[in-house]
């Protein structure tokens, strides 16, 4: 799909199942995660994450993909760009990381190249989704250069804090 500096985004595979199992198996992942947060509970259910993944993925635009080092070819976690639920064309950039990853940078570079590919493919603007509470998502929202546009509940049914960055901000934040 893209690189950055330190890290590779593409479809996740067959052979990412028992990471994504790692990752997603995770209460401390899968809080934040979804109108009803549930962590993966056997490696078949990773099996269908992927297979999901990989089908959300069909159209080139939008995804949810693998981020992989570049260094050490470890999953990370996944970075999406979808469209929102039940939305009138709003796209969503968001990221899952496992907490072996958290705060090393990589989903702001991440979400920092998912932007860039979104305004490369001819979005205005593209919309993050944080639930309250989550501070180190909220944190990458506003190294990103996006702005916080208050709570709301309508595209997943439960309030979350609303973030939005336009084509129109210019170079996206390092």
């Amino acid at each position: 799909m893209f690189e950055t500096d330190r890290l590779s985004v593409r479809l996740w595979d067959e052979a990412d199942q028992e990471r994504a199992f790692d990752i997603y198996s995770r209460w401390e992942v899968a809080k934040w995660l979804g109108s009803t947060p549930r962590a993966l509970e056997t490696p078949d259910e990773a099996a269908a994450l992927v297979e999901r993944c990989r089908a959300r993925s069909a159209d080139p635009r939008y995804g949810v993909w693998a981020v992989q080092r570049r260094d050490t070819g470890t999953v990370v976690g996944s970075v999406l760009l979808m469209p929102l639920p039940d939305g009138d064309g709003e796209v969503e950039v968001g990221w899952h990381l496992h907490p072996d990853s958290w705060g090393h940078g990589f989903a702001t570079e991440a979400a920092r190249g998912a932007l860039a590919k979104g305004f490369g493919d001819g979005l205005a603007e593209i919309h993050a989704m944080v639930r309250p509470g989550n501070a180190p998502s909220a944190a990458v929202c506003r190294r990103l250069g996006m702005t916080a546009t208050g709570r709301t509940d309508r595209w997943y049914g439960v309030e979350m804090e609303s973030f939005r960055i336009g084509r129109d901000a210019g170079r996206l934040r390092s």
